[in-house]
């Protein structure tokens, strides 16, 4: 098929719009949000019901420490499959498209999400809960990992160049949304009696994952193919193997993009995950109020989301992400003694500048501090492999970890603060290495190489 059009020019100048206000615009930013919002709202749900459900689900007989750690282990096994999953995807999306990868990638979220609700317990069926459990986990985490790339592109690549930061974080945006509605959903059955609760309560918002993943399809089935692609697209025979020409040709891009990125998913990790288990088993905070806290807390990541990326519009990505690290390395001690201290307000407090302004304003303009590092042939898998290795390594293994340290520091949570703060500075140093991509012509770079 061509894409030459009689006067000579590519269809990239008919399809792409000027302005993020036409309406085709206004359904692509739509579908990125709702998208990635609905595909989070599984990926966040697991996390969540990890905290708090399947260590006395899927892994009893345990002693609750070893229980909590397992079921933090299943959490990790779902991060460890997403860079598999932004390689698969990422690979099809630069050699056939983003739409059609990111309607499958929906599909296998939604089907492994509501298998979850109606999985039997190891009491019921024995060790085969717990391994069935962990295979939909990865099922989760293969498609995650092809969503955000995706979604991202499709609003970055439609996007006039001078908004290309804020139209990328709409799938951003999408993530800590998906986990707004995750956390209310876990929120409102947390309220039952605590033995319907862990019978069958829990259950319910996985099983509405399925009506959520119907509407998204509906949306996303009405979106044009990414113009920037469409550009491309008759000379598929002359690219060589995205990953490979990612690996071999970016190294540095893929190694500095997953160490800044860490940064924000160690926050996630750390705030969102196992915090939550910590102050409501080991402190004994109220179960729901916690998760109200934790939503409000992802309400406030939207915003801040918002908020960085249109200033990395104006500023550029790099200082607005500094804003994030620097703040994330300042605050990570005097967050986890509030944790410590074990008062409700206190872990509010913590929660809001953690989600509200480390991880937003590091987040913000991630999507669009990915894409700049790529061309339009391979950007598909390498922004989808920086952002799937920084969640792997930042929030994947975070909760693990620190349940973990915990358990052997005998209850301090100093180390804690000391892993975050370094994490950050890494993260730091690593920015340095970065060239500022707010500016570049993308469809010039590509045409140069």
């Amino acid at each position: 098929m061509s894409n030459t059009l009689n006067n000579g020019s590519s269809v990239e100048a008919q399809v792409k719009v000027p302005s993020l206000n036409s309406p085709q615009m206004r359904r692509i930013l739509a579908s990125s949000f709702i998208g990635s919002a609905i595909e989070f709202y599984d990926f966040i749900l697991y996390a969540t019901a990890a905290s708090l459900v399947f260590n006395k689900v899927f892994f009893v007989g345990l002693t609750p420490g070893v229980a909590i750690f397992a079921s933090f282990a299943t959490l990790a096994v779902g991060y460890l499959a997403r860079p598999l999953g932004g390689i698969v995807f990422g690979h099809f999306g630069d050699r056939i498209g983003r739409k059609g990868v990111l309607i499958t990638s929906m599909a296998m979220m939604g089907g492994a999400s509501t298998l979850i609700g109606l999985l039997p317990e190891t009491a019921q069926i024995g060790m085969l809960a717990p391994i069935a459990l962990i295979t939909l986990r990865i099922v989760q985490g293969l498609a995650v990992g092809g969503e955000w790339g995706g979604a991202m592109l499709m609003a970055l690549e439609h996007a006039p160049k001078e908004r290309r930061g804020f139209a990328a974080s709409f799938a951003n945006m999408g993530g800590p949304a998906g986990a707004v509605l995750a956390t209310l959903a876990v929120s409102a059955v947390s309220t039952m009696p605590n033995e319907q609760f862990l019978a069958w309560g829990w259950r319910i918002p996985f099983l509405i994952s399925i009506v959520l993943v119907g509407i998204g399809l509906v949306i996303r089935l009405k979106v044009t193919e990414s113009p920037l692609f469409l550009a491309l697209e008759n000379k598929a025979e002359e690219r060589k193997t995205p990953f490979m020409e990612v690996i071999t040709k970016y190294p540095k891009s893929v190694i500095r993009g997953t160490l800044v990125g860490m940064s924000s998913y160690t926050v996630q990790g750390l705030m969102t995950v196992w915090a939550i288990s910590y102050v409501v088993e080991e402190v004994g905070m109220d179960r729901t109020a916690v998760l109200n806290i934790k939503a409000i807390g992802a309400a406030l990541t939207v915003v801040g989301i918002w908020v960085s990326s249109r200033y990395s519009d104006r500023l550029g990505r790099r200082p607005v992400m500094m804003v994030g690290i620097l703040a994330g390395a300042v605050a990570a001690l005097p967050i986890m003694w509030m944790l410590e201290l074990g008062q409700l307000w206190l872990f509010a407090i913590a929660l809001f500048v953690a989600n509200g302004i480390v991880q937003a304003f590091i987040f913000g303009p991630f999507g669009a501090f990915t894409a700049e590092l790529f061309p339009t042939r391979i950007r598909y898998t390498g922004a989808s492999l920086v952002y799937q290795l920084s969640s792997t390594v930042g929030a994947g293994f975070t909760p693990m970890a620190v349940a973990g340290l915990v358990l052997l520091g005998g209850g301090s949570l100093w180390i804690a603060g000391g892993v975050w703060a370094a994490a950050f500075l890494v993260a730091a140093l690593a920015m340095k290495g970065v060239k500022e991509g707010r500016d570049a012509d993308l469809e010039a770079e590509e045409m140069s190489r």
